[in-house]
């Protein structure tokens, strides 16, 4: 998946934009409180420096993105109103937002553009067809989103986090207009590229979240490639019961059992689970946490994070790696009584990196986590803001919105 096809914001920007209208597609998909508040902001911080450098060589830049899964229609709970506004105060001007996606709205205001002006379309996910199936369906919403920024307007790829989707703000526009890779998704590809070409050994893989068949194929790819791959979070469980060990009431994938014990069985010298874990008796940030050993897990309680032990045996597995890929926390992070596990393995990546290691952490919970444990994230290579478009484009997966950005 070569990027060196791919025309990038530059070449944009080399051609003239001042009075072009440019539909640009962001990842703004932040997480929110239940009062609507933005909790970590990193999206809308990596989106700045495309849009920016649009406005400010005189685009008229109309911005789609998505937030939430809403149902196929206009959900108030999931508008993009916050993000207009924190989006408009990193940028240092204000951000207009539509009240419809393709609508009335959106066009008026599209049509009221002047140079520098920025419009965002509300949520794009209001629309059905963004993620229909259906190739027409789809193709009628490109096609509307491209009549906003007229005849000469052009297309910059900017949300990585969606590049595996085929969907019409992502992949279909770019079969309408002249196509560019904004900064974000230029950078994510260039890293994930040297990842799967160029890596130095040791290369390790750390990988955390709930479920083993969500990782299913990153872990049966990389397993071959990595040196070590370290297994933790929820699905550690799985990996732990397939071994013939109690896991009391963590949260099991009894469907996967077999599948874990036999990569076990075929990867015995790679792949590494915990050796002890914090557990309690419930899911909650005040529940009593206690450290056991990770065959000594009681019937009545449950893992929430990986124990001190582990840290120390991953720490120790991760210090030499001159690669290192990490998707997914280690435990309930967001519970500080069950973040421990998460912060020392991230620690260790970063002593890594100090010593002239690559890192990259794969977007998602993860990138989330370095932010909420107050680590530096200057400490990591990059920190990516897909997870699920690199786990994909790791597997060898060929990726929708970056495929058809190669295409003239």
């Amino acid at each position: 998946m070569a990027s060196s096809s791919i025309k990038t914001l530059e070449d944009l920007l080399g051609e003239g934009v001042s009075d072009r209208g440019v539909l640009v597609r962001s990842d703004l998909n932040v997480p929110l409180d239940d009062d609507g508040n933005i909790t970590d902001p990193g999206r809308i911080t990596a989106s700045v420096p495309t849009l920016k450098a649009l406005s400010d060589a005189g685009a008229k830049v109309i911005v789609t993105a998505h937030l939430g899964r809403p149902k196929g229609g206009p959900d108030p709970k999931l508008s993009l109103a916050p993000v207009a506004k924190a989006l408009g105060e990193q940028l240092g001007r204000h951000v207009q937002l539509a009240g419809d996606v393709v609508g009335t709205d959106a066009l008026a205001r599209a049509e009221g553009l002047t140079d520098g002006d920025i419009l965002l379309l509300e949520n794009v996910r209001f629309d059905a067809r963004e993620t229909s199936k259906d190739d027409a369906e789809r193709m009628a919403l490109a096609r509307q989103l491209v009549e906003l920024v007229g005849e000469d307007g052009a297309f910059v790829s900017d949300g990585f986090g969606v590049v595996h989707r085929k969907q019409a703000s992502v992949y279909d526009v770019a079969t309408l207009l002249p196509h560019y890779a904004g900064t974000l998704v230029a950078a994510e590809v260039k890293v994930l590229e040297q990842l799967t070409t160029s890596t130095d050994r040791p290369y390790a893989v750390v990988l955390g979240g709930s479920k083993v068949s969500d990782k299913l194929a990153v872990i049966e790819s990389l397993a071959k490639k990595a040196d070590s791959l370290i297994i933790g979070g929820g699905m550690c469980f799985t990996f732990l019961a397939s071994q013939g060990v109690s896991v009391g009431s963590s949260l099991l994938e009894e469907g996967m059992i077999e599948t874990c014990r036999k990569l076990l069985d075929t990867y015995a010298d790679v792949i590494h689970v915990p050796v002890d874990i914090v557990v309690a008796d419930k899911f909650a940030a005040d529940a009593t946490a206690e450290v056991v050993a990770a065959d000594k897990i009681p019937d009545d309680k449950m893992g929430l994070d990986i124990g001190p032990g582990s840290v120390e045996r991953f720490t120790t597995l991760l210090s030499n790696a001159k690669t290192v890929f990490w998707n997914g926390p280690m435990g309930v992070f967001e519970f500080p009584a069950f973040a421990a596990g998460t912060k020392g393995v991230a620690e260790a990546i970063i002593a890594a990196t100090g010593k002239g290691g690559f890192s990259v952490v794969g977007g998602g919970d993860s990138a989330a986590a370095v932010r909420q444990l107050g680590l530096d994230e200057e400490g990591f290579s990059h920190i990516s803001t897909g997870g699920g478009a690199s786990l994909e484009y790791l597997e060898g997966k060929k990726l929708p919105g970056i495929a058809v950005l190669e295409e003239e």
